[in-house]
């Protein structure tokens, strides 16, 4: 969400004459976007902003004539710490959270004349702060979407797009400081979703990612002023000419309703692909966490979307060493790991975060104990990610190539099941729909090889394993 946000900022910066520079040392303005999940996250924040001060007293003193950079911290850092960022670092400018970046024309014309009161030669920033919720949803003051797409870099890719149609959570997880960073759930409505993709795939996209903190809690307001979840979005998206692929994250287990698991089944363009956080295999930690749903409740929505879709493929997230995890509660977690057999996950080490529940708790773990439970948890994890990747050599995979390899002469793709697959292919074929045997499996990514044929088909056919 917070490339989307990013390139959403570019969006809303292009009509001041700003473009995106290649790094902050010569650039007019330097944004931080930043995340409140895990504490090392907001730690790389504090960390860059130091390098960030040095090389603006460095500027002010080599070009004494130019405007110092504007520096500003966005995201949810910003958010949960706008205040204490503003006295820690008093050399910034700006200050916002997620909710406000279409407020940046404003907030930079306050930095403009502060500079004019010769503030900003001083050394110090402008100090502006906005963390607020504004009543407005962000997303009706955003301009359209500028050509191209952006990939999990930020960069132009051209044919895939991340698009944020919800934000927000209403679960208030113990552990989790989404509530309050991004907000109560919120759900774009139907009509401007299906504007924005129509945009995107008029720009040359054939793949997006629908992305919300609680996707599939996806309740916006259709044109008729009916309800439509997540299942109704995503059969209107696929209806839209020339987008071939959809794919959404990230769900929680307790928002799967019939309908989300029939279109799953029934829905070419939804890639059988589905991030699923599961966070403990524990009834007892879960329950602590107020997740909403037991192991059994999990495994069981995990059996049917596998009735319904027998090739899915599952990834999900586990949090480690959580307050008053037992070795009884983290084998429990191993359990449902090996039930359920992940083509990838994501795992972490528990991170009190300040201001939830779960950080008052007393009886945390101690960090090398929830170090040596994660070297396990993610030794299993990577021995399944090997192991389903191996089950793809000598298969044939529809690939959408949306970037150059490391070398002269190699593309890379995304599998149907969001692998990495790397091949000799022209230039020409960037953006195209191919037919791919995959011939190597390697523990992140795969190998393969063209099926000639494919050049002549009409991709959009290519779309299930062969």
């Amino acid at each position: 969400m917070n490339v989307y946000d990013t390139a959403r900022m570019a969006d809303v910066l292009a009509p001041l004459g700003y473009s995106a520079a290649d790094g902050p040392e010569d650039a007019d303005m330097v944004i931080l976007n930043t995340c409140h999940i895990r504490e090392k996250a907001a730690e790389k924040v504090y960390s860059e902003l130091g390098r960030l001060r040095q090389m603006k007293e460095q500027r002010m003193a080599d070009e004494p004539d130019r405007a110092p950079p504007v520096l500003a911290v966005a995201g949810c850092v910003a958010q949960a710490e706008g205040a204490e960022m503003l006295a820690r670092a008093p050399f910034l400018d700006i200050v916002f959270g997620p909710q406000t970046y279409h407020r940046l024309p404003e907030m930079i014309a306050r930095v403009e004349r502060a500079a004019g009161n010769n503030k900003g030669k001083s050394g110090r920033g402008a100090g502006i702060l906005d963390t607020e919720f504004p009543a407005e949803a962000k997303f009706d003051h955003l301009p359209k979407v500028s050509p191209g797409a952006r990939d999990g870099k930020g960069t132009m890719a051209g044919c895939t797009a991340f698009l944020t149609i919800q934000e927000g959570c209403d679960k208030f997880c113990t552990f989790c400081v989404v509530p309050y960073t991004r907000g109560v759930e919120f759900s774009r409505p139907g009509q401007a979703v299906l504007e924005e993709c129509r945009q995107l795939v008029s720009s040359g996209v054939r793949e997006v990612t629908l992305l919300g903190q609680n996707v599939n809690a996806y309740h916006g307001t259709g044109p008729d002023g009916d309800n439509w979840d997540l299942a109704e979005l995503i059969a209107r998206l696929a209806g839209i000419d020339g987008l071939a692929r959809i794919r959404y994250t990230t769900s929680h287990p307790r928002d799967i309703n019939d309908r989300l698991f029939d279109i799953h089944g029934h829905c070419e363009k939804l890639m059988p692909y589905l991030h699923l956080p599961a966070q403990s295999g524990s009834d007892r930690i879960l329950a602590a966490m107020n997740r909403g749903y037991t192991a059994a409740d999990y495994q069981a929505a995990v059996a049917r979307l596998r009735r319904i879709r027998p090739d899915i493929a599952l990834s999900g997230d586990f949090i480690v060493g959580f307050p008053g995890e037992s070795e009884a509660d983290f084998e429990a977690t191993m359990e449902l790991v090996r039930a359920v057999k992940y083509a990838q996950a994501y795992s972490f080490k528990y991170s009190p975060r300040p201001g939830t529940p779960a950080a008052l708790l007393e009886d945390q773990v101690p960090d090398e104990m929830r170090s040596e439970r994660l070297q396990r948890l993610q030794a299993l994890l990577d021995d399944q990610q090997q192991a389903f990747n191996r089950q793809m050599v000598g298969k044939r995979l529809p690939l959408l190539l949306d970037r150059g390899g490391r070398r002269p002469g190699q593309l890379v793709g995304r599998s149907p099941y969001m692998q990495a697959v790397h091949l000799d292919a022209s230039v020409e074929l960037l953006g195209r729909m191919v037919e791919v045997e995959i011939t190597a499996a390697h523990a992140n990514s795969l190998a393969g090889q063209l099926v000639e044929p494919a050049l002549h088909r009409n991709p959009r056919q290519l779309e299930r394993v062969r």
